[in-house]
């Protein structure tokens, strides 16, 4: 892709049918230091995707063209390492479940503050950032390799197509491996310590990284690290069994 916007700023796409919300994002964001383009459409905020770069995207669910949960799905098929943050006035909780699962990183519900808005997009820059000696570590559990600088995830030799927050929560995990790990703790350093929205986006990404590793650990039978639910708290990332010479490897274990 062609550097069209510069390198002074994080580059953004917003995509918002309502003419006044769109303006006032533009004009905060770029007041802020970020390069942003506006679309009314799903499909030409696709179109410019494919051209140019991009890091975040603003994406409103209500569109003339198309739901924004089908532009999620598309956009984080063809670009996973993109940030996509849901702006809408749809808050019912079947609503975020679906946003989420279909690949967003956040879900903003209308109306909602600027300021909230930069903060929450910021901390999700602030995750994205390599800027420790940690990032740069790789971590190995049996068959699963997580590279941190890369941000890369490989079963044996077969990478795995992860979303940034999926990384991030097996990251985090695997920093505390066979160690509980609250709701809290995961929220505060996957999301932001002061998320105040429905933590049901936790479980939803879990959900689907566990059908992940669980896919991708089919013939890699004993040698895969598994996630426990643990009822009231949180979540436990279990290393597989160190296995003896001569040892029977076991049969992958079904998610929980």
């Amino acid at each position: 892709m062609s550097a069209t916007w510069g390198s002074s700023g994080v580059p953004v796409v917003i995509v918002e049918d309502d003419a006044v919300i769109g303006r006032q994002l533009q004009q905060a964001l770029e007041g802020h230091g970020y390069r942003s383009r506006w679309f009314h459409t799903g499909q030409r905020a696709l179109e410019h995707l494919r051209t140019g770069p991009c890091e975040v995207m603003l994406l409103d669910l209500g569109l003339p063209d198309s739901d924004g949960v089908d532009i999620a799905r598309q956009v984080r098929a063809e670009f996973p390492e993109l940030l996509i943050i849901m702006l809408t006035a749809r808050a019912a909780e079947i609503d975020v479940i679906a946003g989420l699962d279909a690949g967003a990183d956040d879900y903003i519900t209308k109306p909602f503050t600027v300021t909230v808005l930069l903060a929450r997009l910021r901390a999700h820059l602030r995750r994205h950032a390599p800027n420790d000696d940690a990032q740069l570590a790789c971590t190995v559990l049996g068959a699963l390799t997580i590279e941190r600088s890369s941000r890369r995830v490989f079963v044996d030799d077969h990478e795995l197509p992860l979303r940034a927050k999926e990384f991030d929560l097996l990251a985090t995990l695997a920093e505390q491996t066979d160690t509980a790990v609250s709701r809290e703790q995961l929220m505060a350093q996957v999301w932001d310590e002061n998320w105040y929205g429905s933590t049901k986006t936790l479980d939803v990404h879990i959900a689907h990284l566990r059908s992940v590793l669980f896919a991708a650990g089919a013939n890699a039978a004993g040698r895969m690290p598994t996630i426990t639910t643990l009822r009231g708290h949180g979540y436990r990332l279990d290393a597989p069994p160190r296995l003896e010479p001569g040892d029977h490897e076991g049969r992958h274990p079904e998610p929980q």
